[in-house]
C-alpha cells in the first residue's frame, strides 16, 4: 500500500483511501480506517475504486494517488486520481458521499498529467484544480479552473520547478489538497532533485493567495521533509517520500502528513500548520507570481 488519500469523517474515523498494486503491476485504490489515525488500521476485503477499463478505456492500467477533499456545497468527497493506459498517466474525478459508491465523472484533463487536486470550495463561483502536467523540459504545477467539475479551463501556472542544483530542480508535483489557513493555502509539494544514484524525492512548503491562488506568497527556500529512514530509502523506488494526504486534529492545529515511503509502503508525519507558516516565514523567497 502507497501513496494515500486522507481524510478525517464526521465520526473522527481517519479514512485512507491508498494504491495497491497487485502482481500484474495493476493499482487499485483500497479503503483502511483508523479511530485515532495511527494505530490498528481495518483494510476492507474489497477494493473501493477498481479499474474500469471497459468504460474507462483510460484506466486500462490501473488508477493510482488519490487526493481526498471535502466539497460541503454538493456534500461529496472529490476523488481526483491517476489514470493510467498507454495514452499515459491522465487526471480522472470521482464524486462519493460515503466512500461506498462512487459517481465517476471520468477523465477531466487529458495525459500526461497527474498529481491532481482540488481545492473544497470555489473561488469566484469557479472550483479550483491544481495539476502537473507534462510540458517537456519543465513540469510544473498549474491550476485549472470549472463550472462544473466537467469542463475545465483558465489554465495558469502556479509553482515553477527550480533550476540548477535547488532541491526541486528536476520537477515538482503537488502533494495532499492545500490546507486553508487565515493566512492564505498552505501548500506541501514534492520536489525532484536528479542525482547520480537516481531520483531524490523530498517535500517543501508554499503559501498561495485565499482569494488568488495562482498567486504565490511565500516559497520555501529549503525541503523540510525528505527521505531518511530505512523504510523510506530502500523499496520499489529508493529515496521517496510521497504525501498525498492529511487530516487536522481537533484543535485546528495538528496536521498529520501521509507519505507513501520508497513506493512501497505507507509512513506518517505530524507537524503543526502554525509552526509552518512560522517556517516559511523565516526561510522563503521574496513572494513571486509565475506568470506565462
Amino acid at each position: 500500500m502507497l501513496n494515500p488519500g486522507a481524510v478525517r469523517l464526521p465520526d473522527g474515523t481517519t479514512f485512507l483511501l491508498c494504491r495497491v498494486e497487485d502482481r500484474r503491476g495493476l493499482s487499485s485504490l483500497w479503503a483502511a480506517r483508523s479511530a485515532d489515525g495511527i494505530s490498528d488500521w481495518q483494510v476492507d476485503s474489497e477494493p473501493a475504486l477498481l479499474l474500469n477499463s471497459q468504460h474507462h478505456t483510460e484506466e486500462a492500467w490501473g488508477v493510482e494517488d488519490p487526493r481526498i477533499a471535502w466539497l460541503e456545497e454538493i456534500e461529496k468527497y472529490a476523488v481526483t486520481y491517476t489514470a493510467y493506459s498507454p495514452a499515459g498517466p491522465a487526471v480522472s474525478l470521482a464524486l462519493t458521499p460515503d466512500f461506498q459508491t462512487f459517481e465517476r465523472v471520468g477523465m477531466v484533463l487529458l495525459p500526461d498529467n497527474k498529481d491532481a487536486a482540488l481545492l473544497p470550495r470555489r473561488i469566484n463561483g469557479r472550483w479550483q484544480l491544481f495539476h502537473r502536467p507534462n510540458a517537456g523540459l519543465s513540469t510544473d504545477i498549474w491550476l485549472a479552473e470549472s463550472p462544473d467539475l466537467r469542463h475545465w479551463g483558465g489554465f495558469r501556472r502556479v509553482l515553477a520547478a527550480r533550476q540548477g542544483a535547488w532541491w526541486d530542480a528536476c520537477r515538482i508535483g503537488l502533494g495532499p489538497p492545500p490546507v486553508e489557513t487565515d493566512r492564505g493555502w498552505l501548500m506541501l509539494y514534492h520536489g525532484v532533485r536528479q542525482t547520480a544514484a537516481g531520483c531524490l524525492y523530498r517535500v517543501g512548503l508554499a503559501l498561495l493567495d485565499s482569494e488568488d491562488p495562482s498567486r504565490v506568497l511565500k516559497r520555501g527556500d529549503e525541503w523540510v521533509f525528505g527521505p531518511e529512514a530505512d523504510y523510506e530509502r530502500q523499496g520499489d523506488v529508493g529515496s521517496v517520500v510521497f504525501p498525498c494526504g492529511t487530516t487536522i486534529g481537533p484543535d485546528g492545529d495538528a496536521l498529520n502528513v501521509y507519505y507513501g515511503a520508497a513506493d512501497t509502503c505507507i509512513g506518517l508525519a505530524t507537524a503543526r500548520i502554525s509552526e509552518l507558516l512560522a517556517w516559511l516565514d523565516r526561510h522563503s523567497s521574496a513572494p513571486e507570481r509565475v506568470a506565462l
